[in-house]
């Protein structure tokens, strides 16, 4: 019996973190606001409009980049955050040079 609790309550939860990892976040009064922590950008894909700003703010002890293959490049210091202000062209895939297998998405909507 208490297997069988166990096994549901993961699944809840597993079902829970995907349905939050899997929305996308929306900018609000210009700014949208990404946490990284544990080596992971929240949330992972964003929505703004061309002219308004990204915030990333860093609380892992480690310095962080927001960096487009090609393209811009933000870093941001451990504890600290860091801003860009979103231009049409940015709809792109980024990552982390430090710790590459974090991603993130930015796409530009109208």
């Amino acid at each position: 019996m208490t297997t069988g609790l166990l096994n549901r309550r993961q699944l809840l939860v597993t079902g829970a973190v995907v349905l939050a990892g899997s929305t996308l976040a929306r900018a609000h009064n210009g700014t949208i606001h990404v946490t990284i922590e544990k080596l992971v950008f929240l949330p992972a894909e964003i929505e703004v409009k061309a002219g308004e700003t990204i915030e990333w703010i860093n609380k892992d002890p480690f310095a962080h980049t927001a960096t487009v293959k090609g393209g811009w490049e933000v870093v941001i210091p451990p504890g600290k955050a860091a801003t860009r202000v979103v231009t049409a062209d940015d709809t792109v895939d980024y990552y982390c040079r430090y710790h590459p297998n974090m991603k993130g998405k930015i796409r530009i909507v109208a």
